[in-house]
């Protein structure tokens, strides 16, 4: 009787085999890794999906942020999937569970958040999520903390003083003409938010632009499309009307809370500050009782902030959603500076040349 036997791989070919796949495995985990300590300590890439900064950022671009420059945060929500922020790349599941939330931390920058800074932030009013997996905005930071902040018809006053208009600002300007301008108007002006209208056209325009237009001999008259002081807008920070007849163009003055500085809290003042002390300083036991406030069971008369917080705005004047809607930035949704434009793609632009915006590729943000 012949027996048969199987025979066993040999302990060489066993152990190539082995060595090949966790050599991937490995230079995989080390890949994902380091991605994602660059990722979170240093530079990261963001696209640019609305127009509420243009024209100084367009629809199209993509930018590296700097987390350098204000200091990084150390995360706050751990069990996350690596390299992403809200869901799995092409789905609507969350990569992430908040099932563990720890304490965040701000290691050392080189800088702080200043005047005219372009800033990219955690939305502070999204409450569906943990503060580090919020959706990501960008505006840009027109008042830091301890500066008491107003707008006049349009012009930021900061402390008083008229703030140094920064990047390309545009507003709403109504331009009334009897003809009918086509697409290449438009696009030979680079003026990409237009509307018709039964007097002309609404256009978002800087306001040299307007100028270049109100010369055009077919073009009646140009006007700025601003609201007046002392008429209420609705859903403007606030939301007060009886005590702060606020609107878009005409705003403030307001105290932006500084960490470590007191308010009195008062009627007047608790419309203000309310968001920031319930919301955002993190107490365990804060709330509002018959328009009193109440710490840990105590009535407050006076407060005294935890942290710094922001004043932000979308260069787009009069078409973004920004801190006059909806209040403070706090320092802890800060994420960093934007710092560069590494590339730039026309959403209508017609085959690959003439969709790459090539003057704006690697270009500073200002």
């Amino acid at each position: 009787m012949k027996l048969t036997f199987r025979k066993k791989k040999s302990a060489t070919t066993a152990s190539a085999t082995k060595s090949v796949a966790r050599e991937w495995g490995d230079a995989i985990m080390f890949a994902v890794v380091f991605a994602s300590i660059i990722r979170w300590a240093t530079f990261e890439a963001y696209a640019i999906p609305t127009s509420s900064m243009e024209k100084s950022l367009l629809v199209g671009d993509y930018l590296f942020v700097s987390k350098l420059h204000y200091g990084s945060r150390t995360p706050g929500t751990p069990l996350q999937v690596p390299l992403t922020h809200q869901t799995i790349w092409g789905t609507d599941i969350p990569s992430y569970s908040d099932a563990i939330q720890l304490e965040t931390f701000r290691l050392p920058g080189f800088s702080e958040v200043k005047n005219n800074d372009a800033v990219v932030f955690n939305y502070p009013a999204e409450k569906a999520r943990p503060t580090d997996l919020k959706t990501y905005y960008i505006k840009r930071c027109v008042g830091v903390a301890g500066d008491s902040i107003a707008i006049r018809n349009t012009q930021v006053y900061i402390n008083g003083k008229a703030l140094e208009n920064s990047g390309e600002r545009q507003f709403a300007y109504l331009f009334e003409t009897k003809r009918i301008l086509n697409d290449s108007f438009f696009r030979e002006r680079n003026i990409t938010e237009v509307y018709r209208t039964q007097e002309g056209y609404i256009a978002f325009l800087s306001p040299e632009k307007a100028k270049q237009l109100a010369s055009l001999d077919f073009i009646e008259k140009v006007t700025l499309q601003q609201e007046l002081p002392g008429v209420a807008e609705p859903g403007v920070f606030p939301n007060k009307p009886a005590l702060y007849s606020w609107n878009k163009d005409n705003f403030g003055p307001l105290y932006i809370p500084e960490k470590g500085a007191t308010v009195a809290i008062t009627p007047e003042t608790l419309p203000l500050y309310k968001q920031i002390i319930l919301t955002y300083e993190q107490h365990e036991d804060a709330k509002l009782q018959d328009g009193k406030l109440y710490i840990d069971g105590k009535e407050i008369s006076q407060y005294t902030f935890r942290q710094n917080y922001y004043f932000m705005m979308g260069d787009n004047r009069h078409n973004s959603l920004d801190s006059r809607y909806w209040g403070f930035v706090p320092e802890d949704h800060v994420v960093g500076k934007a710092v560069f434009v590494w590339m730039s793609m026309n959403p209508e632009g017609d085959g690959l040349f003439d969709k790459v915006r090539w003057s704006r590729l690697f270009s500073a943000i200002n």
